[in-house]
């Protein structure tokens, strides 16, 4: 019978008591469900520690609510995913408040399901790695996600969540990896995070309000993108994102938003982009055409501000185009801008 080490403060349970084995072959997804059950249930801060080794886990839900508010999971070692499994979420963690991960790496394996889907057969679309929704009080902290086979990271209806210090890494040529996403969640920060994919670094969707993304390290992937927006016509917007001291390198793209617009009677109408700043952003672009601002003619973009923008192309003179697109630029601006 196993009896979880307590102290006055809190209650840790060492999963290899549990009965999981680090081999990488043994399953070991039981062992960690108790020990968030018996967590959960406690009303004692709780630590669920994960040592060294390679811990096959099929896919599982953490599930709250929790009487527990003060769950930590610390991983020193390395959680894999079966090698071949279909779900939506490989780790989803719903309905909790006050739960903290720390450290260690998950490994998604996702390599099969993106061969799969580059050679055209019918295949799975591919689990979210780790998905965090419903909840509140999250820090996620010094985690490295390797390979998923869908997004890596999904924040949904959330509210409070830190991220810092993550490592997530996907080839460059790898499917709909993106890195860290949001929708409908408010107070999110990430920081200091090195994120490498085969899609957007960030991408921000409806809903997503108090966004702060600061010292991030990008590339090769999409870039940092909000949207896709406006492509349902009771759709949440999105508010107030700061983006700070973000390195791209090699990029599709930089900070984009992207809008659906259809040349449909279905069409969503009225999309608008106001009071965007662009702050000290330096590099080398892509393509020519460096800065570009396309926006409708029903709806200007407004109140777009430049400040100390410096990008070139192939070490010679980049463009910039505008359509529809009114503001102002400060400081040093290369290519010159074009907002009117």
């Amino acid at each position: 019978m196993f009896l979880p080490q307590t102290w006055a403060s809190q209650t840790w349970y060492n999963m290899v008591d549990l009965g999981a084995k680090g081999d990488g072959e043994t399953d070991s997804t039981s062992a960690v469900a108790k020990a968030w059950r018996q967590a959960c249930a406690s009303t004692k801060p709780s630590t669920i520690y994960i040592p060294h080794g390679r811990f096959l886990l099929r896919n599982l839900h953490f599930s709250g609510p929790c009487n527990n508010r003060a769950i930590t999971i610390a991983i020193a070692g390395t959680l894999v995913a079966p090698p071949d499994f279909s779900a939506a979420n490989w780790l989803l963690f719903e309905g909790v408040d006050g739960v903290s991960i720390r450290g260690g790496t998950l490994d998604a394996r996702g390599a099969s399901l993106w061969a799969c889907k580059k050679s055209g057969r019918n295949c799975p679309r591919g689990a979210t790695t780790l998905g965090i929704t419903k909840s509140k009080n999250i820090e996620i902290s010094g985690l490295t996600s390797l390979n998923s086979q869908m997004f890596h990271i999904v924040i949904n209806g959330c509210q409070n969540v830190m991220l810092q210090g993550a490592k997530v890494t996907a080839p460059g040529n790898s499917p709909n990896t993106d890195g860290i996403h949001v929708q409908l969640s408010k107070d999110v920060t990430i920081l200091n995070s090195v994120i490498s994919t085969g899609d957007d670094c960030v991408s921000i969707g409806p809903g997503a309000a108090n966004l702060w993304i600061e010292n991030i390290h990008c590339g090769p992937g999409h870039g940092i993108s909000i949207g896709s927006l406006g492509k349902g016509l009771e759709e949440a917007g999105v508010q107030n994102v700061t983006v700070r001291s973000v390195k791209f390198d090699n990029t599709q793209n930089g900070v984009r938003i992207k809008t659906w617009g259809r040349p449909s009677k279905g069409f969503v109408s009225g999309v608008k982009i106001s009071e965007v700043t662009y702050l000290d952003i330096g590099g080398t672009s892509a393509t020519e055409v460096a800065v570009k601002f396309d926006c409708s003619k029903a709806n200007p973009c407004r109140k777009i501000q430049l400040k100390n923008v410096r990008l070139s192309y192939k070490d010679q003179r980049a463009r910039a185009l505008c359509s529809n697109a009114a503001g102002m630029a400060a400081g040093r601006i290369e290519p010159s801008s074009c907002l009117y």
